[in-house]
């Protein structure tokens, strides 16, 4: 099997701003793995929340190539069991080539990753579509310029319930809104009785990731469901969370990729945890990834490239909320 590594810093239509930073510019690492005329693919993007670059990515990677080139007829399950401890500190860059095995997997098996599960593709859940935090007035044109039945609304500043209460004026879509660690248990619990008043679905990660008294305060007394986000990264945290969330948003970068976030959606469903899967602002390569897994999941926040300029792969084609798969096997994916 042959590793190729390739970098992009893929350009945002408009500066993407959360809690904690803000963005222009999303640097990217795309792995391609080629074996017997097939090629699977997996992304990584940087994050400095989680002390991640591109540059660690391909260190991190190139160091284990011997190991993943002499892989070959392994199962997706046992090529992660394989190289999971040796990425054991970088699971983006686990996910990355877990991904891409995966995927390459299926194409040589002359399936859709779907079909390899054997999941029911009927009733997919729609994507939500992200509003970075910005002035109330570009928060509306955000909205204005591409209609959507589902919206996310980054939080987690002063002026969160006017943001709220405004954009409701001007769309009738469902609303789902992301503190990203930004709030306090008072102020989640006064939120959450104002945001159901606006249609809000859901509140995601209200409080700091480690404040497991907090949440299950929160958890206990919310007038609406609170997912975990930052609270869950890895597949330990599932159980965790049980009785603190009343669901999970399981990010494949940050579990180390489509393997165990799968046993992660497993775990959820067993502790009776609503399910989703969100993305990282990456391109068609990673969403396309995401997208196979929509059977088994109750939300997902999968509009990562429809945040980007340029993207750098044709794949799943998201409209409206609704995915449409690629014709091709495996993720579908053909880089530009």
């Amino acid at each position: 099997m042959k590793l190729i590594l390739r970098t992009y810093n893929l350009k945002l239509k408009h500066t993407f701003r959360i809690s904690r930073k803000s963005i222009d510019f999303q640097p990217s690492l795309i792995v391609e793995l080629q074996e017997d005329g097939f090629s699977g693919y997996g992304e990584a993007t940087s994050n400095p929340y989680y002390n991640i670059t591109v540059e660690i990515l391909q260190n991190d990677i190139e160091r284990i190539r011997d190991i993943v080139e002499a892989a070959s007829d392994e199962t997706p399950e046992e090529f992660w069991s394989k190289i999971n401890p040796l990425l054991i500190e970088n699971p983006f860059a686990l996910c990355a080539l877990d991904n891409a095995y995966n995927d390459l997997y299926a194409r040589k098996k002359g399936k859709k990753l779907h079909e390899l599960w054997n999941y029911d593709i009927t009733h997919n859940p729609l994507t939500n579509y992200t509003i970075g935090i910005d002035s109330i007035e570009n928060m509306i044109t955000k909205m204005k310029e591409l209609p959507w039945p589902i919206y996310k609304i980054k939080l987690g500043t002063p002026d969160d319930i006017a943001i709220v209460t405004e954009l409701r004026k001007h769309s009738d879509a469902i609303f789902r809104v992301d503190a990203n660690c930004a709030w306090t248990v008072e102020e989640t619990l006064s939120n959450a009785e104002i945001f159901k008043k606006l249609g809000v679905e859901f509140i995601e990660q209200p409080l700091k990731a480690n404040d497991w008294e907090g949440q299950r305060e929160v958890f206990k007394n919310s007038v609406l469901p609170i997912m975990a986000d930052e609270s869950c990264i890895e597949e330990a945290d599932v159980a965790r969370c049980h009785n603190h969330f009343h669901g999970v948003n399981i990010k494949l970068m940050k579990c180390g990729g489509i393997t165990p976030g799968r046993r992660m959606i497993a775990e959820a469903k067993k502790l009776g945890l609503k399910t989703m899967v969100g993305c990282m602002t990456e391109s068609t390569v990673g969403i396309s990834a995401i997208a196979h897994l929509l059977p088994e999941l109750d939300y997902v926040d999968m509009d990562g490239a429809l945040l980007l300029t340029e993207d750098i792969a044709s794949g799943v084609i998201i409209k409206n909320g609704k995915t449409f798969y690629a014709d091709g096997t495996g993720t579908g994916v053909i880089l530009f």
